[in-house]
């Protein structure tokens, strides 16, 4: 499958074109300015952030009380989503020692253009007014457009040291175009429910990125492997990265949920689920080295695997036990992925997942999605009640007749279009990015993103060096005790 891929890539040239100097500043400001000219035809103030409107809606609701708006509901979750952005995700990618700017300062840019093409598509799909032809937006409109940027960052943990950054661009381009359709494909038509992206974000976001990289395979990565690992340093600020994303994916998976015990419930079944996940984690690493060392990488990521799969079943009644039993398998199952199932995935399938996505995002997203679908069919009216049902499946309107056990299957299906989705549409922008035109990093040196003024001294060079300051030190600290 690999050596296909290969032959397959090469007929769209070599790709050496790492001098990007023209490149990166014109897809930026090409883009930016149809940005400009896209928000100002389409983009206006949703009534609840509009003046006008806002005065409006609470006479016609009979509010009194500026409180009542949704921002004051929403915005310390919509805080929480943007920090995991930014800082949980950026700082995540910063464990590749010759990587750690490119990997936060990249995933920066991604997610700053990603955000905004974000409020276009979800718009376009969502909130499109059919009589003005406009897009309205609020609080809710930017947790969303944070949740559409994730799907493209979590792919670019597969793409991590390996892409340019206008590869990069172009991957979240066409990464927010397909999530928009396949959750509108979910979300509306479907109607499934899935409140923290276990189907829609993580599953679509991982095989998406595991797709690109096999398309982009690299025969001869293994000749950059000494720079395709971690240092001390590296590693804490990658740890830094994965706490942020574990104390704030509650907020993530609840962010969008329903208000009153829903949300509550979101926060409740996250939060003991990525506790128990902990515990398996920290277990398997040990369990997996010699002398029981534990591996850095198995904590920054598969700790973080519970958090994936509650996205959907969260908002449901799981139970407390229940939320704590898929913790406790994920923690096993990301961490194995991370120790047999990755070298597997390159060895055998010419498959490079820089970051390890396959066992943090895809696999525990695909669980999840059909986690959910169990707990779907499985709900009935005397634990949910009768408003219960309706409010947490959305069973109102053309979906009233909808049976639990329907449900259930409607579930499962979404989970399949979002693997659908992902493996399909990397598969054909992997192929768009072989294009030598985009710019790519050294052929011969991949994971390796430093300024000039940081560059590696070769050894000899440093060893002289040292020498001679050691020198200059004795020789400034005898001058010293002779003049005191």
């Amino acid at each position: 499958m690999g050596n296909c891929c290969e032959r397959a890539g090469n007929f769209f040239g070599p790709q050496n074109n790492t001098y990007i100097r023209v490149s990166l500043p014109a897809v930026c400001f090409v883009w930016q300015i149809a940005m400009v000219i896209l928000f100002g035809v389409f983009i206006r103030y949703d009534e609840e952030s509009d003046e006008k409107g806002w005065h409006e809606f609470k006479r016609s609701h009979n509010i009194t009380s500026n409180i009542e708006n949704d921002f004051y509901f929403r915005y310390p979750s919509f805080q929480d989503v943007h920090v995991m952005i930014f800082v949980g995700f950026g700082f995540l990618m910063t464990f590749l020692k010759r990587y750690s700017f490119g990997g936060v300062g990249f995933n920066f840019l991604i997610a700053a253009f990603g955000l905004q093409w974000a409020l276009l598509m979800q718009g376009w799909f969502h909130s499109l007014d059919p009589v003005t032809g406009k897009i309205t937006i609020g609080i809710e409109s930017l947790i969303n457009a944070d949740f559409c940027c994730a799907g493209s960052l979590i792919a670019y943990g597969a793409l991590l040291g390996k892409v340019s950054p206008v590869q990069l661009m172009i991957v979240t381009l066409f990464g927010v175009t397909l999530f928009a359709v396949e959750e509108y494909i979910i979300l509306d038509l479907l109607h499934c429910r899935d409140a923290g992206g276990s189907m829609v974000i993580h599953t679509f976001g991982g095989y998406y990125g595991l797709a690109i990289s096999w398309v982009l395979y690299r025969p001869n990565l293994n000749l950059s492997k000494r720079l395709n690992g971690s240092v001390y340093h590296s590693d804490l600020f990658a740890m830094i990265g994965a706490l942020f994303l574990w104390m704030f994916w509650p907020s993530f998976n609840s962010a969008i949920t329903n208000h009153g015990a829903g949300q509550h419930r979101t926060v409740i079944n996250t939060y003991l689920s990525l506790a128990a996940c902990v515990l398996t984690t920290f277990a398997i690493s040990s369990m997996g080295q010699k002398k029981g060392k534990l591996d850095m990488v198995h904590i920054q990521n598969a700790s973080l695997a519970a958090g994936v799969a509650m996205g959907t079943s969260a908002e449901f009644m799981i139970t407390p036990y229940g939320s704590i039993i898929v913790g406790f398998c994920c923690g096993i199952i990301s961490t194995f992925g991370y120790l047999y199932v990755t070298p597997f995935l390159e060895k055998r399938l010419k498959l490079q997942d820089t970051c390890g996505i396959h066992n943090l995002h895809a696999v525990p997203g695909m669980l999840g999605g059909f986690v959910g679908a169990i707990v779907a069919a499985a709900a009935t009216e005397e634990v949910y009640g009768k408003e219960g049902l309706v409010e947490t499946f959305g069973l109102s309107g053309k979906f009233e007749n909808r049976s639990m056990s329907t449900q259930g299957a409607y579930q499962a299906a979404g989970t399949c279009v979002a693997i659908a989705f992902g493996l399909v549409g990397g598969v054909c922008v992997g192929f768009i990015l072989r294009f030598p035109l985009w710019g790519d990093p050294m052929v011969f040196l991949p994971f390796d993103y430093l300024p000039e003024d940081e560059e590696t001294i070769p050894p000899v060079l440093e060893y002289n060096n040292h020498m001679i300051n050691k020198h200059q030190d004795t020789h400034e600290s005898q001058f010293s005790l002779e003049e005191s």
